[in-house]
């Protein structure tokens, strides 16, 4: 078995694929489909950590549009990403795998407050850690929180695992003539555009030479591909 690419990453699991067939919620088969594929990617030797976000239970421009402000409505889906991570984590430790839950809130009743210390700690201790609660700031993706993230704890690389198998020239499900790229650089992500992740984010990327692979989350064992330079997806580097 190929030896791993990357020892340290930052994971950024939709929350929209947390609800698997439904539109809202959870579903747990399709957690406990993520968490062996995390704790697969644990067994290679790689830390672990997570940035799950939580639109498959609130997502704050929406709520917004609805008559709350957007503070308001970003706080929200900040605390669905926190529900989201303590999901997950109950599917992982269930498996015998630690995992450990950190968010940007104050919450000491419900999980540690995210730091890079205590981050550092529980990843070299074998953990895998869920990072919950956004960058604790309005206006600000979980996309953005990755990569703020991974700079932050010195992570070599942010895998964005999504529905689609890399970043297109257009939406492969709308034009059947939507080209997918291997590799792009950050500066022609943000330039062409492309929604796979937001602008923000491949822009912090850019500045702290941080690589982002994108690949569909859809095939089991698809996180352990990408970790060994195995998978499916679109590098967007340099």
């Amino acid at each position: 078995m190929a030896e791993p690419v990357y020892r340290r990453v930052v994971i950024k699991l939709s929350g929209e694929y947390f609800a698997g067939a439904n539109s809202l919620g959870m579903d747990q088969p399709t957690i406990d489909r993520i968490a062996g594929d995390l704790i697969a990617a644990r067994q290679l030797g790689v830390e672990v950590a997570v940035v799950v976000g939580g639109g498959n239970m609130v997502r704050g421009v929406e709520v917004s549009s609805r008559g709350v402000s957007r503070p308001t409505g970003d706080t929200m889906g900040m605390l669905a990403t926190v529900m989201n991570c303590l999901a997950l984590e109950a599917a992982i430790e269930r498996r015998g795998t630690p995992a450990r839950t950190l968010s940007a809130f104050v919450m000491p009743q419900v999980c540690e407050l995210f730091t890079r210390g205590a981050t550092h700690k529980y990843l070299s201790e074998g953990r895998i850690v869920l990072l919950g609660g956004g960058t604790g700031n309005p206006f600000f993706t979980t996309d953005t929180t990755a990569v703020l993230r991974a700079a932050e704890i010195g992570a070599q690389a942010v895998l964005k695992a999504t529905n689609v198998d890399g970043v297109y020239s257009a939406d492969p499900k709308k034009d059947p003539s939507a080209k997918r790229f291997d590799r792009l650089t950050h500066s022609q992500a943000i330039e062409g555009g492309y929604k796979v992740m937001d602008a923000t984010a491949f822009a912090l990327a850019r500045e702290t030479s941080l690589p982002i692979i994108v690949f569909s989350i859809a095939e089991p064992g698809s996180i352990g591909a990408i970790l060994r330079g195995a998978g499916h997806g679109t590098i967007v580097a340099g």
